[in-house]
């Protein structure tokens, strides 16, 4: 599941985010959300959350739930 509606994401769910500085490479860092920080309802680039660790960035794809 990618992570662009807001109503998918929520804290504690566990998600592979891109932070600012990998944007041009795409690589992934996975954490827990904390909070999320993106107010609209959907965003194409995805919802931008804070991780439990303070790394903050757009969700790529939802880990933390199982895909029906």
């Amino acid at each position: 599941m990618n992570g662009q509606n807001r109503k998918d994401i929520y804290p504690g769910l566990e998600v592979d985010i891109i932070l600012k500085k990998d944007q041009r490479s795409g690589t992934l860092t996975r954490g827990i959300v904390k909070n999320l920080l993106t107010s609209a309802t959907y965003h194409s680039r995805g919802i931008k959350v804070r991780l439990e660790d303070g790394q903050i960035g757009r969700v790529a794809y939802i880990v933390g739930e199982e895909e029906d």
